[in-house]
């Protein structure tokens, strides 16, 4: 996980504010690539963001919004043998904890828990194959202001809405009833995950009265929100990216790299 919650600009909050106390929400978006410096021009024209460095090393960087660090790059792709993708990671007050519940039910362990100070990450797979990541430990500096400025929200496609969120519920203590857990409801046939009144994810697996559709590939999708989608769109293609899907309030965009994320009118959250 390419997280630091060192902020460069802007005062940090009096307390520190760890997954112990906010948990089970999503709590950071990172983006493994092939090449930083064509990574970083992309979406410095689509996004506006501006770039620091990471504590763990040049192949690293921290985007910011307004000086608020809001993502992680990590330029590893080919050298770890990954994908090139945008990732959830979700709070957890124990990462061995999460990361056991989530074996016990089908899920897998790629990577970790490892020590990235000042907390601890693993990256998983449900079982349907949808990657995510948990962290455990420190929140980004001035929290409130990573929850305006982040992605608007995350959205899980997958094969069986209900059953994906049984899964992600008990490993993430989702509905549990315990102070600064998510609240979960099922609205048109999504599943919504709310964190402290605000829609943070959705899980989706088509109409409420079909069938799990085996054709879909389970995935995580990042939406940024945006004022002009239709003008982000134009960005992306003159940026050397691609317009997969285009609406009035919602685009799917890829990278020149390949990964896949959704831009979403601000008006829509």
């Amino acid at each position: 996980m390419n997280h630091d919650t060192r902020a460069s600009s802007g005062p940090r909050t009096k307390d520190i504010i760890s997954t112990h106390s906010v948990f089970g929400a999503p709590c950071w978006v990172s983006l493994t690539s092939r090449d930083l410096a064509a990574t970083q021009e992309f979406y410095s024209a689509l996004l506006g963001w501006r770039w620091r460095g990471a504590k763990l090393g040049e192949h690293f960087r921290i985007a910011l919004a307004d000086g608020v660090p809001v993502a992680g790059i990590a330029a590893v792709a080919a050298m770890w043998q990954m994908a090139v993708a945008w990732t959830p990671y979700f709070a957890v007050p124990d990462a061995d904890e999460a990361v056991s519940r989530a074996r016990e039910r089908g899920g897998t362990a790629a990577v970790g828990p490892l020590s990235f100070p000042p907390g601890r990450a693993a990256l998983l797979a449900d079982r349907d194959g949808a990657t995510f990541g948990i962290w455990e430990g420190e929140l980004v500096g001035n929290w409130e202001a990573w929850r305006r400025a982040a992605p608007t929200f995350i959205r899980l496609h997958t094969r069986n809405a209900f059953d994906s969120a049984l899964f992600y519920g008990e490993i993430l203590d989702w509905a549990s009833g315990k102070p600064g857990c998510c609240e979960v409801e099922y609205e048109g046939g999504e599943v919504v995950l709310r964190s402290r009144g605000d829609v943070v994810a959705r899980i989706d697996s088509g109409a409420a009265e079909s069938a799990p559709d085996p054709s879909v590939r389970p995935h995580w999708q990042i939406h940024f929100a945006v004022a002009d989608v239709a003008g982000c769109a134009r960005t992306a293609e003159k940026h050397g990216g691609s317009v997969l899907s285009e609406q009035e309030d919602e685009a799917i965009l890829r990278d020149p790299d390949g990964a896949q994320f959704t831009v979403t009118s601000r008006r829509s959250r």
